[in-house]
């Protein structure tokens, strides 16, 4: 599997007690490379768990992936920030949203309703991984 990962996942991998754990887990045991991710999302998933080391550890055993550069390619993180303003998204949503546009054939593991409604390149759908809805 090919994938991006959002906070989300990773927060929901790491932590037992997060209510998506366990599809978290699932999907682990699915990937086949490393999950492409951003240091904004690797920034969010060190605070919401309150350990960069785990963060630090899943880049290590190979979970993910540092592949994007947000100096890279600001003109097109400030298209996407103009064009959601209305949903107030983070820096990290952003980046996936250009990564996805970067990475068609990946799909975003995310737990996020927001990617449900944030398009790449302006018209097309997102494909997502996401949890089951209760």
């Amino acid at each position: 599997m090919k994938g991006i990962a959002d906070t989300g996942f990773l927060v929901a991998f790491a932590r037992r007690r997060d209510m998506h754990h366990p599809w978290a887990v699932d999907v682990a045991g699915q990937i086949t490379e490393p999950l492409l991710t951003c240091e904004a999302v690797l920034s969010e998933s060190a605070f919401h768990l309150g350990d960069v080391g785990l963060v630090l550890e899943m880049i290590a055993e190979g979970l993910i992936r540092l592949s994007f550069d947000c100096s890279d390619h600001l003109p097109q993180l400030a298209a996407l920030a103009k064009r959601y303003k209305d949903r107030k998204p983070d820096l990290a949503d952003l980046c996936l949203i250009r990564m996805s546009e970067l990475y068609p054939k990946h799909s975003l593991l995310t737990v996020d309703a927001d990617f449900r409604i944030y398009r790449r390149n302006k018209r097309e759908v997102i494909p997502l991984i996401s949890p089951p809805a209760h």
